[in-house]
């Protein structure tokens, strides 16, 4: 079995489930019991003070994304080494602790965005859906993770659409025989 541990999962095009259409996910944990992790294009209009109201912070107004249809902590995907409780790949890190999010807040030097609910999947359900051709794979980076993107999906569905190659020549492009198109 391959753990996608630091991989991005890109939703296919026909992938109806309205949790995830058209979306894109970093997993953060992958093991014999299942995975999880986050929707990286899903803004919320919403603020830190409207998701938790009972969050003391000075930065109240720092927006949240939706990470995913399970209910779970306030989590933090950022570049902060020194707040960091899981590295995720390079220069990205996962944070949970409430201090650390807090002092992530004030901070100005690395980039980070909240999250509210994760991803999750059951012992070999990923793969499961995976073998139905519900996703398709590609490696994280740290510009992916942050990006402002409003089409992130999009952008990531023609960069591995001219990754592909066409069977029988290991080269990129258009198909020689049309029914390959």
């Amino acid at each position: 079995m391959q753990f996608l541990n630091g991989q991005l999962l890109i939703a296919v095009p026909d992938l109806i489930d309205p949790n995830f259409f058209r979306s894109a996910v970093l997993i953060f944990q992958h093991n014999e019991d299942g995975a999880a992790g986050l929707v990286l294009n899903r803004p919320l209009n919403m603020s830190i003070s409207e998701v938790c109201p009972d969050w003391e912070h000075p930065a109240r107004d720092t927006p949240v994304y939706w990470g995913g249809p399970v209910t779970g902590p306030l989590m933090a995907l950022h570049g902060s080494l020194s707040l960091g409780e899981i590295s995720v790949i390079p220069g990205v890190f996962l944070s949970l602790q409430k201090s650390n999010l807090d002092r992530l807040v004030e901070q100005s030097t690395h980039p980070y965005r909240l999250y509210v609910g994760y991803s999750g999947w059951g012992a070999e359900q990923l793969e499961s859906e995976m073998n139905a051709g519900g996703w398709l794979t590609w490696p994280a980076s740290s510009e992916y993770v942050f990006s402002e993107d409003e089409q992130l999906w999009k952008s990531l569905c023609g960069t591995i659409s001219s990754q592909l190659t066409v069977p029988g020549t290991g080269q990129p492009g258009r198909a020689v025989d049309p029914l390959w198109n």
